[in-house]
This record gives structure tokens, sequence and C-alpha cells, in this order.
């Protein structure tokens, strides 16, 4: 019985050694998109995303160019191909038990559009409206994770 009481005992102290969230995952997936002011119906693959996308972009259409996904550790590092030379460097960090911030580097080869922060919380998109394309169109990244 006191044996049983001192592993128990042992294990219990044990528990409170070990750091809060560890082994905590995130699964991040950034979408490509092509904003214009061109008349017309978006892709359908950003529908879900399209109420956004109006809303902070302000454009009238928007066209799917690429996507990539991970999973990171929080902490960790980690990187998103997106097509045509676009990728998103991506650093976690926790926030709470329900939000992860990221900071985010945007890279088109070598070149840096963007870094910034981002809370993300899961299921909730953030956009990031970035550089011109010519022609009035605009390039944004879409993050969401889960």
């Amino acid at each position: 019985m006191k044996t049983t009481r001192l592993l128990l005992g042992l294990l219990v102290f044990a528990g409170l050694l070990l750091p809060a969230g560890a082994a905590e995952n995130t699964h991040l997936r950034a979408i490509l998109v092509v904003a214009s002011n061109d008349r017309g119906p978006s892709d359908k693959r950003l529908a879900a995303y399209e109420p956004t996308l109006r809303n902070i972009l302000r454009f009238e259409s928007y066209r799917f160019i690429g996507e990539g996904s991970t999973s990171l550790a929080v902490p960790a590092k980690g990187s998103l191909s997106l097509g045509q030379g676009h990728r998103l460097e991506v650093e976690t960090e926790e926030a709470d038990r329900r939000t992860v911030h990221l900071r985010v580097s945007w890279f088109d080869g070598d070149r840096v559009l963007m870094r910034t922060v981002i809370s993300q919380r899961p299921g909730v998109p953030a956009v990031l409206g970035g550089p011109a394309r010519g022609n009035g169109e605009v390039y944004a990244v879409i993050v969401v994770g889960r």
C-alpha cells in the first residue's frame, strides 16, 4: 500500500514538471488567390471564403491559384508552397488553448513580400492582402487553421 502511494505521488509530481501545452499541433492550409475587379463568377473552390475576401479586399472576383498545407507542433517552424513561386514560412507560438500565434513570412521566389503575425483560431480564415500583379489584379493568401 505504501509503495502504491509513493508511486502515485511520484507520477503526480512528474506530471507537474511537464511543460503546459507540450505536444500540441496545428494544421494549416494556405490558398493563393488573385483578386480582380473583372465582373464574373469567382472560382467555386473559394466559395466558402468569398464573403470574407469581399469584406476585406473589396474586389469583384477571385481566382484560385494554388494551395499548400502542413501540420506543425507548437512551437515549431515550417513552410508551405503555394504555387507560382510563392511560399509561406511560418513559425508557431502558443497564445492560449484555442489560439496560436503565427509569424508568417510570404515569399515570391527569394523576395519577401510580407512579414506579419496572425492570431489564428481554428476554422477562422485570415486574409493577407499582397502585392499588385498588374492589370488591376492583386495577390492574396487565405490562411486557415484546424
